[in-house]
């Protein structure tokens, strides 16, 4: 069982930085792949980021690439996104999950998700 937190949500301005964190519980943290998807009123939730549980690998949404970055601390339990350059369309609610196994950007095939954390940019 993977208990899942994020922080770092907030309002910014068009061009602005947010880090959003995800906290886990537990002491298999290493042993899943993360990921951060987003979901925007009346939209589907939509992928964003993944990071291998190894941490050597990242992949990302076209619309992101270039601005965001992930990282994950496997010592602390943590994954963040970095997200620069931020955009009114990046405005959503953003969930980190937990993968075992299955397809990084398939929201369907991740086990445990946290609460979500909003972020708001204004033009």
């Amino acid at each position: 069982q993977v208990q899942l937190v994020e922080s770092g949500g907030g309002l910014v301005q068009a061009g602005g930085s947010l880090r959003l964190s995800c906290a886990a519980s537990g002491r298999t943290f290493s042993t899943y792949d993360m990921g951060w998807f987003r979901q925007a009123p009346g939209q589907e939730r939509e992928f964003v980021a993944a990071i291998r549980r190894s941490g050597r690998s990242t992949f990302y949404a076209d619309s992101v690439k270039g601005r965001f970055t992930i990282s994950r601390d496997n010592a602390k339990n943590t994954v963040s996104l970095q997200m620069n350059s931020l955009k009114p369309e990046d405005t959503a609610v953003y969930y980190c999950a937990a993968m075992n196994r299955g397809l990084l950007v398939r929201s369907i095939d991740y086990d445990y998700w946290g609460q979500g954390t909003q972020v708001t940019v204004s033009s």
